[in-house]
């Protein structure tokens, strides 16, 4: 058995919920276009920021934060993947990064949220 194995995170870490959402294709009457849909469930999972930035785009400043969020495996956290974003307390996260902690008992998800305004 490996140390990820023996990972213990106390449930009462799980204190926000997350919504996934998904890209989908709908009709807008003169074709199709990309919306977002809600994927499963509210989660619960922890939530810790790990950076802060800013970085210049065409003139503007944007400031974005890195946040590490962690649920429960199941057969749903299994499925999400980065071209998902996911909402909690209100603010959007684009999803960049996905990995199993300890053998099917939990997903990281590493995602980006921008500060406008």
């Amino acid at each position: 058995m490996g140390a990820g194995d023996q990972m213990a995170i106390p449930a009462g870490s799980l204190d926000h919920f997350v919504q996934f959402q998904r890209k989908v294709l709908v009709s807008d009457g003169l074709g199709h276009a990309e919306a977002w849909e809600n994927s499963g469930a509210p989660q619960p999972a922890s939530k810790r920021d790990i950076s802060d930035g800013e970085r210049w785009r065409a003139g503007e400043v944007q400031a974005h934060v890195t946040t590490r969020f962690v649920i429960r495996s199941s057969t749903f956290a299994r499925t999400v993947n980065p071209g998902w974003r996911l909402m909690c307390d209100g603010r959007m996260y684009d999803i960049f990064g996905i990995k199993e902690l300890g053998r099917n008992r939990w997903v990281e998800i590493t995602a980006a949220a921008r500060n406008d305004g």
